[in-house]
This record gives C-alpha cells, structure tokens and sequence, in this order.
C-alpha cells in the first residue's frame, strides 16, 4: 500500500539532503552514506505498514457489507463497532451483537413502556414480548456459539447459528404479523423498532452465513 503524502514529503526531503551532502563525501564516507539509505529504507517501510494496518479492518467491513441484506444499515452499524473487526469471525460476533442489543432494548420497551388499549391491541402486545424474549434467547445463544468456534466442530455449531438467527428473526416478522388489523401509535412504533431489529438481524444471519462460506476458502484458525 502506498504511503502517505506527510511520509512522501519527509522522505523526499531527506533524499534532497543526502544528494546535497553527497557533493562534499568522500569514498571513505560510503559506509555512512550506506546507513543513511538504510534509514530512509526502513522509514518507508514502517510508514507502508503502518497505512495498511489502519486501513484493512474499515476495508474488510466495507467490502463484507456490501452484499448485506441492508448495507448501508450494516456498514454504518459495524463500521460504529468499538470491537475487533479484522476477520468474518469478528464481523459475524459483531454483527450478532448488535442486533442482541437492539432486541434486548425491544424487549424492555415493550415490558415496561407498551400498554394496548383494546383486547387486540393487549394480545398483540403480549405475544410480542414472548416472541422479542426467544429472539433475544436465540441471539444469545448465537454469540456463545460464535465465540467458542472450534475447527473440529464448526459445521455443527455454524448450523447451530443459523438455525437460531433464522428463528430470531421469525419470532420479530411474527411480533409484527400480530398486530394485523390494529391501529395506532402502539401498531406504529411497535413496528418501527422490531422492523429496525430485524434488518440488523438479517444483516447478522449474512454474516454468519458468509463466515460459513469462508471455511471452505480458508482453514479455520479458532
């Protein structure tokens, strides 16, 4: 990777220098000339690493995002992540996290601050909180499983996974199906928030999937 402007200037520099100073050495001062290359050498190198260490893991969610179900949603979401984020591992634990959280602050909205107005309007409240309650179950199991990957039982526990973020996301769809026929700022900001979850929750399943995918391309390292 190229180095930076700042890393060009001052190495430019340096070089106009050596070039200057060289009018006045003598063959005896060749060694010292050597060092001096040596440096310049190694300053340019630690800038290269230096640019591409802080650039690969911003690379790496841009370039995974991409193909999400919400990628603007998952590239603003895990792109906000104060985590790890070098490797699919990472993006999949971050990405489960994420959506954990959401449903987790959904969960307590809907005990603590949700109260139906009609018969309907209470049963469908209701159902929503067991639902929203098994997706934040599911996430948590998820996020176990993903941090104890192991190579000799990763298809099982990737299957785990899936199978356990797909239900999360069932339960959230079936929270909303409930309030078919029901009106008004309950039904509304009920859907706002369980509909926002369930695109972070899609946007964890990708990922997951796309980790998955990922051990066939490479061994995987626990």
């Amino acid at each position: 990777m190229a180095s930076s402007p700042a890393s060009l200037c001052l190495a430019h520099a340096l070089l106009l220098s050596r070039n200057r100073a060289s009018d006045y050495y003598t063959p005896s001062d060749a060694w010292g000339q050597g060092l001096y290359i040596s440096a310049l050498l190694a300053f340019l190198s630690s800038a290269a690493a230096s640019n591409h260490g802080g650039g690969a893991p911003e690379d790496l969610v841009r370039s995974s995002c991409v193909h999400a179900s919400y990628p603007t949603l998952c590239l603003r979401t895990l792109s906000s992540y104060s985590g790890p984020a070098k490797t699919p591992r990472d993006l999949a634990q971050a990405a489960v996290k994420v959506s954990l959280s959401r449903a987790q602050k959904v969960s307590n909205y809907l005990k603590t601050a949700v109260t139906g107005s009609g018969k309907r309007e209470r049963v469908a409240v209701s159902d929503c909180v067991d639902q929203i309650a098994d997706s934040v179950d599911e996430l948590s199991k998820t996020l176990g499983e993903l941090k104890h990957l192991r190579g000799e039982t990763f298809e099982f526990q990737m299957s785990n996974a899936q199978t356990w973020v797909s239900a999360a996301l069932t339960n959230e769809d079936t929270c909303l199906d409930g309030f078919e026929g029901v009106d008004g700022k309950v039904k509304s900001d009920v859907k706002r928030k369980i509909t926002n979850v369930a695109k972070v929750t899609s946007n964890a399943l990708y990922m997951i999937n796309r980790l998955n995918e990922s051990r066939g391309r490479h061994r995987f390292n626990p």
